[in-house]
């Protein structure tokens, strides 16, 4: 476990005041991004990173989490505690300036941190405004000190509580107010496991917990291989070329560089990358200088043992990156990310000190490992031909398409509407079903996209493979967005992919296909919300001339037993020994697929905007639904086998945990 460093030095005086609290409940999506589902949760992060930057900073071992039974949430750490001396400005307890003066913190060169999280340092003054009620207590020396606060404002003064036995250490708790976060105050436990997973990950050697009172629900991490472990997890379900993991860790200038590194079989990249614990999902200098030393040093390696043929180009980018599993973390006393959400990180000294020491490190794993470095080169070797065959074929194809309607599949029944807002394209399984879809649509609005049969599973296959795929061809030129390193997501001609199928196994089955190549290859397509699942009906009920539609056993039940209940009230005899459907007195017909229905039919349930149920397609956990696509599409059996028995005795795929 992580150890404790106390050096005495963390006081008042180091704990900057740039403004004031004011503005926060007026403008809280300036500070949290929403006041959504998001922004409660960020209030945790907020809170949760000051604990995580006390065990960067090698002051704290453990943080823990309690999710309350009344609603609020509890974040205690056993690091130095907020200090709670008179604040040098302010004339308050320094910990009363900390949550409740905006931008006061140990963050902005007072000396507390040499290392931390926060760039704007506005997390906990903008929890206390954003939040009903919180309370903070603080031991330090033996000695308990707390205040409380409402809506930001002081409720009970700040005040020595006396001697106690619990640990040094920091604990908040706060209530998010409804009134700002009118769309939940509710916490998702899974958030907070997948947040503290991620920073066990991230800071080895510290133990974090949670606990919902709520329903008894526990977790724990604590991981001494810090971001080995990470990488191991990512590769899950996936056969690695070497269960050797590259891993270095270096002090460069006044900034340490974290690297860990191993690939698999799989034709997708995973490099994740982190500034100061912050991930930074569009990249940044440490990502550039990754990537550049990557390619620099396996060609370097590749021809200096002969693995590359004289007349051969250098391998791509791309081709070395297939494949590959990395996570980048970066630790530097002043990170300057691009903008509140901090996507992005803009330090070009940073770029610099990654290439240094993937140059010199990487180089030596490689010598060091020569089977390793030879499997390496000889996966990217095949991803550059397959590079260059899939350039052939998307040309091919590009030339074919060019003759056929401005490039869309002659197959498409395209809409007449040209805005892609109010444009929404059906992706529909079979002839006799794309054929009522295509007479009952909106021609307006509504395109058709036929398929025959069930589409290859991309999860195996690469660029060159798909272009031979003539049911792949047809959704790339119909949606017009490309693939590859042509993809542009503002070519989308439809704001709206909708995947229609039948609800049988099969139906089940080629909408997962689907979404594998959505996911893998159109990821920012998925991750924009601009897919779709129609939820077809499974029984139409008649009753005379009136016909009733339910999409689930349990649908059909309730509108059955709603029409025997007015049956009752009008005095008609009921033989509650007859089933449920004789009961009713109606016909009940059970649909095996799209194609039954007739274009009315099909409009009226599946397709009419006012009466259909179409189901968003969202991925709020990346890795999580990597790791499924892996389990549900990959070649590895007893993966599958235990996911589905596991999901076995769920009621419906809605209810399974993807």
């Amino acid at each position: 476990m992580a150890k404790k460093v106390d050096d005495g030095s963390y006081d008042g005086s180091q704990i900057q005041v740039l403004e004031g609290l004011e503005p926060v409940r007026k403008r809280p999506g300036m500070y949290i991004g929403s006041t959504g589902y998001d922004g409660v949760h960020h209030l945790i992060k907020e809170i949760a990173d000051n604990s995580i930057d006390e065990a960067i900073a090698g002051h704290a071992t453990r943080v823990d989490i309690r999710i309350l039974a009344d609603g609020g949430i509890t974040v205690t750490d056993d690091g130095r505690g907020i200090p709670v001396d008179k604040h040098p400005k302010t004339g308050l307890s320094t910990l009363e300036t900390v949550l409740t003066v905006l931008h006061a913190g140990g963050k902005f060169g007072g000396g507390g941190y040499k290392v931390s999280s926060g760039l704007h340092g506005v997390g906990s003054s903008v929890v206390n405004a954003l939040s009903t009620h919180m309370i903070a207590e603080v031991v330090q020396k033996g000695q308990l000190y707390r205040v409380e606060f409402e809506r930001g404002g002081i409720k009970v003064p700040f005040k020595k509580v006396g001697a106690t036995d619990r640990p040094t250490g920091t604990t908040i708790t706060f209530y998010p107010d409804p009134t700002i976060f009118k769309e939940t105050v509710e916490f998702d436990y899974k958030w907070v496991v997948n947040y503290l997973r991620h920073q066990a990950y991230l800071t080895k050697g510290i133990y974090v917990s949670v606990r919902d009172e709520r329903t008894g629900a526990r977790d724990a991490f604590y991981f001494e291989g810090g971001i080995q472990s990470y990488v191991k997890h990512l590769n899950i379900g996936k056969e690695v070329v070497s269960e050797n993991i590259f891993y270095v860790e270096k002090q460069v200038e006044d900034s340490m560089i974290e690297v860990a590194v191993q690939y698999n079989d799989t034709f997708i990249e995973t490099v994740k990358p982190f500034a100061n614990n912050v991930m930074t999902p569009d990249g940044g200098t440490h990502l550039v200088g990754f990537r550049a030393a990557m390619t620099r040093v396996i060609n370097d390696y590749a021809r200096k043992n002969s693995l590359l043929k004289e007349k051969e180009d250098n391998l791509s980018g791309d081709d070395i990156r297939e494949g590959l599993t990395a996570i980048i973390l970066v630790k530097l006393p002043d990170p300057q990310f691009e903008g509140q959400t901090k996507n992005k990180l803009g330090n070009p000294e940073v770029r610099r000190y990654v290439e240094q020491v993937m140059n010199e490190y990487f180089s030596y794993y490689l010598e060091e490992n020569p089977d390793v470095a030879k499997k390496i080169v000889g996966k990217a070797i095949l991803a550059a031909r397959a590079r260059k065959a899939a350039r052939a074929a998307r040309d091919n194809v590009l030339r074919k398409g060019a003759l056929d309607g401005m490039g869309l599949p002659g197959k498409l029944w395209d809409c007449s509407s040209k805005s892609p807002s109010d444009s929404e394209i059906y992706i529909v399984e079979g002839n006799s079903a794309a054929g009522s879809a295509k007479e009952g649509r909106d021609n307006k609005t509504q395109a058709i996209l036929p398929l025959r049969g069930k589409v290859l599973n991309t999860e195996r296959a690469r660029l060159d493979k798909m272009f031979a795929n003539k049911e792949i061809v047809a959704m790339i030129q119909a949606f017009g967005v490309g693939i590859g390193d042509a993809f542009d997501i503002n070519g989308l001609r439809y704001h709206k992919i909708i995947i229609m199928t039948d609800a049988d196994v099969d139906g089940s089955h080629i909408a997962t296909l689907l979404l594998t190549f959505f996911y893998r290859y159109m990821k920012e397509v998925v991750e924009g919300g601009y897919v779709y699942l129609a939820k077809p009906p499974l029984y139409s009920i008649n009753r005379g001339q009136k016909k009733t539609y339910a999409y689930d056993e349990a649908e059909r039940d309730r509108i059955l037993s709603e029409i025997i209940e007015t049956r009752k009230t009008k005095g008609v005899s009921i033989d509650t020994g007859e089933d449920i459907v004789k009961q009713a007195g109606v016909t009940v017909s059970r649909f095996k697929g799209l194609g039954e229905m007739d274009a009315e039919q099909l409009w009226e349930t599946t397709m009419n905007p006012e009466n259909r149920v179409l189901i968003k397609v969202k991925v709020e956990d990346a890795e999580h639904a990597d790791a499924v696509f892996t389990k549900l599409m990959g070649d590895e059996v007893s993966l599958r086998k235990s996911f589905i028995q596991a999901g076995a005795k769920k009621i419906n795929l809605e209810e399974l945990d993807i």
